[in-house]
């Protein structure tokens, strides 16, 4: 090997920062250069506009799909501020815009994971062609251009604005993305979500590519985990059932919120989705064991107590208990602890015991209120085990 090939100095190595860094190695911030990184583009402004109205400012959010490619995500908040903020130099706006995880909210149970590490909508600005930010504050009309990363101007006041809000309109830049498309289907379901893990939460997606004319759909579920239980269920159009069990609950002992939805149905399958800060977590981890634990310890509880169980009978396990369950588990935490870089498992000793104290709690108070349906899905149970 020469000289040449094995020198290594100073001037070999090359620092990329920003915009320059995201669009070098682009798979490494929306993780891929194909559908799915499209789809992380929309998210990350999306997900501004989501924790905006999670934060106390609730109103609408658009996102529609434009002929063409273009995507654009407006909402009715207070706008983004244009003047400086913070230790930034530049305007609030272009902060928003450009630098990463600027306007996120870590360690907040509102910090809802819809960006796959936190930064925020500078990817989306870096890996456009063209991107087009409009804020309506304060009675003014403010508008600022992005091409491949770079801000063309300054915001510029474009005349008077009725209202407030935020609209930020992009087209993925096709040297980077090819011919790849954003699917309505998979952004649907992620919005759709959103909105019934975070009650009151109004997303509507619009297609307008459709020669046969605009596809839309409205993601507004006033019922929470209950309804997401009943979509589970192949429910959407129905009212929920009376015998889909949901609660909430404050827990200062882990720091955050618990909400779960339940129902056991004929099917012998179980389908538990669990959630930590509004993120899938499909690994589970301690609020889904959490989960078990509490469930198990109320049903064996009433088993015992109406003698569906013998004292010389072992309890109920979990599998059997499990068997045509349908549930939810979401818990929002101001400071959650994931195991791995994915975040697809949580931790924390505190979310199991508390969300287990929470579900044993909740789940025998309805049991005991609803003897003729507790009895019928525990003997159910039993009989299951006892065929096993």
């Amino acid at each position: 090997m020469s000289e040449e090939a094995i020198r290594y100095e100073a001037s070999h190595i090359q620092v990329l920062e920003g915009w320059e860094a995201i669009r070098k190695r682009p798979g490494m911030y929306v993780g891929s250069t194909g559908e799915r990184g499209l789809h992380q583009l929309v998210f990350e402004v999306a997900g501004r506009s989501v924790r905006e109205a999670l934060s106390g400012r609730p109103g609408p959010i658009d996102v529609t799909l434009t002929p063409g490619g273009g995507v654009r995500v407006a909402d009715d908040g207070p706008g983004v501020p244009v003047e400086a903020a913070g230790g930034t130099e530049g305007p609030a706006l272009e902060a928003l815009l450009t630098s990463p995880h600027a306007g996120t909210a870590l360690n907040s149970r509102h910090a809802v994971a819809v960006s796959l590490f936190g930064m925020g909508p500078c990817v989306t600005t870096a890996l456009s062609s063209r991107l087009t930010a409009e804020v309506r504050r304060e009675g003014v009309r403010w508008v600022q251009e992005y091409v491949r990363g770079v801000a063309v101007a300054p915001p510029s006041a474009a005349g008077p604005a009725t209202g407030s809000g935020t609209a930020i309109a992009f087209r993925a830049d096709t040297d980077i993305f090819g011919t790849a498309e954003c699917s309505f289907d998979v952004l649907a379901e992620r919005f759709r979500e959103l909105a019934f893990l975070n009650r009151g939460l109004d997303i509507s997606l619009i297609d307008e590519r459709p020669p046969s004319g605009p596809r839309s759909e409205r993601f507004w579920f006033p019922g929470g985990a209950r309804d997401f239980v009943a979509f589970l269920e192949a429910r959407p159009d129905v009212p929920v059932p009376p015998d889909v069990i949901g609660f909430e609950r404050e827990d200062e002992g882990m720091q955050g919120s618990v909400e779960v939805a339940l129902r056991w149905c004929d099917a012998r399958e179980e389908r538990v989705r669990s959630f930590a800060n509004s993120q899938p977590t499909p690994y589970g981890g301690t609020h889904e064991a959490g989960f078990r634990d509490g469930v198990a310890a109320a049903v064996n509880a009433y088993a015992r107590q109406r003698r569906l169980l013998e004292a010389a009978d072992p309890d109920l396990s979990a599998d059997r208990i499990g068997e045509g369950l349908t549930a939810v588990v979401s818990v929002k935490l101001d400071r959650p602890e994931f195991h791995g870089a994915t975040c697809g498992e949580l931790g924390g000793a505190a979310v199991r015991a508390c969300v287990g104290e929470a579900v044993r709690e909740h789940l025998s108070t309805w049991l005991e209120g609803h003897p003729a349906q507790a009895t019928a899905v525990v003997e159910r149970i039993v009989r299951g085990a006892c065929q096993g």
